[in-house]
């Protein structure tokens, strides 16, 4: 039987809301040592912010603005503007080998798992889909 979705993606996950700022999704990603957030509005996923997205809000260092006005403008930016909205997903039940083959069309590091609800129910990453090829064990958080 093929390996499916639900046998190695996290249940564990670390998400933002709509208002979570710029500054505390980096805060997010850096403490669950992950490359991308699913974004919700209430239970419902509306979008994916990834440490790349994050990145190309900061400020360039050629910039003229001070460090108190750089502080400033990020501490009001948040997630919704800097978001992807168009979120590739997959489902528990998905064989592995597709959600696979779904990130590497797309160029992607991970797809959110929704169910039958539309709920997010886990995470499958890159990093899930080598653990299973290599056979190692599946870790509680991605």
């Amino acid at each position: 039987m093929k390996t499916t979705v639900n046998a190695v993606m996290a249940r564990t996950l670390v998400t933002a809301s709509l208002n979570t700022t710029v500054p505390e999704a980096v805060k997010l990603l850096k403490s669950g040592e992950i490359r991308c957030l699913p974004v919700l509005d209430g239970t419902r996923l509306v979008g994916i912010v990834t440490d790349r997205d994050l990145k190309e809000a900061m400020p360039s260092q050629a910039t003229s603005l001070s460090i108190w006005e750089i502080t400033s403008l990020l501490a009001s930016l948040t997630v919704r503007e800097v978001m992807t909205t168009s979120v590739l997903t997959t489902t528990p039940d998905a064989p592995l080998s597709d959600a696979a083959y779904t990130m590497l069309q797309h160029k992607v590091g991970g797809l959110p798992v929704i169910d039958a609800d539309h709920q997010l129910v886990g995470m499958v990453t890159v990093t899930d889909v080598l653990r299973e090829y290599v056979g190692l064990p599946v870790e509680s958080v991605s």
